[in-house]
């Protein structure tokens, strides 16, 4: 529940060192342009030993606020504006804590609304008497590293709720090139644990980071198998519609950055990650994305020692500077939106007279998010 001021206002022990210091470098920073600032900060307390050093511990655990500050008011008088932002929920990786919003209601209303995906929104209408249209939401979270478990899995066919993660969308088929390169990769894999890896393996060995794709990107999966570049939404849209062709559900999550530095700006800092769902262990964390981050921002042969450890982290891993926003796409929101389906919902959304605005132009939408960390 959000409170309101103003005027009227899988687990298991893990050997926890496979992220090298190098590899951090490359990693904690969002979907922004190449001249990030804040955003390109790093974690900075990691170690270099081996597997066969390290001490056996339990995952690690970040926490900070967050604050989103929007403002409309450059939008003249006149026009009603909407605004939906995707909201954090708990769960069992991370909690969410003292929710404020900070709204002069004389001229507009906000709730608290979910859509048909479960997804949490804050959705905001000033109407057309409104000349000063500013909101905050802030919001404490804190975040724990999913550890990876052991990949067991049985012969069991997932029952019909999980036909969700099996669908088509828009970007992403499951026929045609994208079937026929999922049977490609996944011929002579008996198992699905064997097929989803062969499936991780080969977008890392054949994709690649491409820091000129704007925001996250789309994630036109068909597009993608042409030019095999793209960034966290274009790369992992391919392994999730591979998984699927194969017959494995997956799916993606939509979510912001942490930061290890004091105070960050992550007004660029989105970021989408996947899980695929083996009967008998459950949904597992896979990240190729960011293991071709990693190889591009540092320099890394594919082949190197180092991009074969971050590879082998994000299957089954996923790092605690991530906070998950949403999921799904082709998305309608609560209340619905007056233009096309969402294609995710990773970032705010407005609309101005029925108009939609880029959520990729942060300074014309204009909103920015910032990070408080709690250590």
């Amino acid at each position: 529940m959000f409170t309101h001021t103003g005027n009227n206002l899988m687990k298991k022990r893990f050997v926890a060192t496979l992220l090298t210091a190098a590899m951090v470098i490359s990693l904690f920073t969002g979907c922004g342009s190449k001249a990030e600032s804040d955003t390109d900060k790093t974690e900075k307390e990691t170690t270099e030993s081996t597997a066969e050093e390290a001490p056996v511990k339990e995952g690690e655990v970040n926490s900070g606020t967050f604050t989103m500050s929007f403002d409309m008011s450059s939008y003249e008088k006149g026009q009603p504006v909407r605004l939906w932002i995707p909201c954090p929920q708990t769960d069992d990786y991370q909690t969410i804590k003292n929710e404020n919003v900070e709204l002069d209601t004389a001229h507009a209303t906000s709730e608290s609304t979910t859509d048909a995906n479960g997804n949490k929104i804050l959705y905001v209408e000033w109407d057309k008497e409104a000349a000063e249209r500013t909101l905050t939401y802030t919001f404490d979270a804190t975040r724990k590293e999913i550890l990876a478990p052991e990949l067991a899995e049985n012969s069991d066919t997932p029952d019909a709720s999980f036909d969700e993660y099996l669908k088509a969308s828009s970007t992403l088929p499951t026929d045609g090139a994208v079937k026929e390169l999922a049977d490609q990769i996944t011929e002579g894999k008996e198992t699905n644990v064997a097929k989803v890896r062969a499936i991780y393996d080969w977008i890392i060995e054949n994709m690649n980071r491409d820091d000129d794709v704007v925001g996250c990107g789309l994630g036109n999966v068909p597009e993608l198998l042409t030019t095999l570049r793209g960034k966290c939404t274009d790369i992992n849209s391919v392994f999730v519609a591979l998984c699927r062709a194969a017959g494995i559900p997956a799916h993606e999550y939509f979510g912001i950055r942490m930061s290890a530095d004091p105070e960050a700006d992550m007004t660029s800092g989105q970021h989408c990650w996947a899980e695929f769902y083996l009967e008998g262990t459950g949904w597992v964390a896979a990240d190729p994305a960011d293991v071709l981050k990693a190889v591009l921002k540092n320099g890394w042969e594919k082949d190197s020692e180092d991009t074969k450890k971050i590879q082998e982290y994000f299957w089954g891993n996923s790092d605690a500077l991530r906070i998950q926003l949403s999921t799904g796409r082709d998305l309608t929101l609560e209340p619905a939106q007056d233009g096309e389906p969402l294609n995710n919902f990773g970032y705010p959304y407005a609309e101005v007279n029925g108009e939609s605005i880029s959520c990729y132009a942060p300074q014309d939408f204009a909103y920015t998010i910032t990070y408080k960390n709690n250590k």
